[in-house]
């Protein structure tokens, strides 16, 4: 890692999905590098107080409402941060069903937030970045299956393989500003949104029981400590890159 603890020290950071628990430890993770850190929830300030206190215990760190799917509210945000250096569109949702049994609902819900809410970040920043007249990054939080077919995720599986193409696409065009965007691809942590499918649908926990090579569930400070690197100087050239920290799921076979 980047030398010196304080390496993100003046940096202004975003992290959307900030109420929640992958994107607290983000937060968390990234004050302790030093970044001045606003996070950005659909939930209310009251709502969002047990993970504010969590990233609050590290260092002073801002809130800011707004749900990814409403543009001008997101747009007010992101503009509300000023430098902004980075930003991290971590804000997402998985509704498990069988292919035959998902709704037009579910599909909608999990591609308008997962792909479109990153989209919408994403463009926000980088044209705030290109206003300002500064270079920055854009990391998604993507996963393992945007690769991987796991069973009864097939509308998640898809917004983040789109998510992988977003990032890409934007990366070979806002080069010229000198905007990195990358993804960085989690495997099953027990956190946030597995853990509640690991608590609450049996097919899944048995098949996450097989499927990791390292034999453990990964942390959410495991997720925030890589997405702490692709925001280090140690990252300077890296671009339109999926960093994949997901345990090794990705290489598993497994018979269900």
């Amino acid at each position: 890692m980047a030398n010196g603890v304080n390496y993100l020290a003046g940096r202004g950071v975003v992290v959307t999905g900030g109420a929640g628990d992958i994107g607290a430890a983000i937060g968390a993770e990234l004050l302790r590098r030093g970044a001045s850190v606003t996070l950005i929830d659909r939930k209310s300030d009251t709502e969002a107080k047990p993970w504010l206190a969590r990233v609050g215990e590290v260092g002073l760190v801002g809130y800011r409402q707004a749900d990814v799917r409403d543009r001008a509210a997101l747009e007010e945000a992101v503009r509300s941060v000023d430098p902004l250096d980075i930003a991290i569109g971590n804000a997402g949702i998985v509704e498990s069903a069988p292919f035959l049994e998902i709704t037009a609902e579910q599909w909608r819900d999990q591609l308008e937030i997962n792909l479109t809410g990153c989209f919408n970040l994403g463009q926000a920043a980088s044209r705030l970045m290109v206003e300002r007249g500064t270079p920055g990054r854009i990391i998604f939080t993507g996963s393992w299956v945007q690769e991987v077919p796991w069973p009864e995720i097939a509308a998640y599986s898809a917004s983040k393989a789109g998510l992988r193409m977003l990032a890409r696409s934007m990366a070979r065009e806002l080069a010229a500003h000198r905007i990195l965007v990358n993804v960085l691809a989690p495997g099953i942590v027990n956190a946030g949104l597995a853990r509640r499918q690991l608590e609450t649908e049996p097919q899944y926990a048995r098949r996450a029981a097989k499927v990791i090579p390292l034999r453990e569930l990964q942390t959410a400070e495991q997720v925030a400590k890589a997405m702490a690197f692709l925001c280090s100087p140690d990252a300077d050239y890296v671009t339109g890159a999926v960093l994949l920290a997901d345990g090794g799921c990705s290489l598993f076979q497994f018979d269900e």
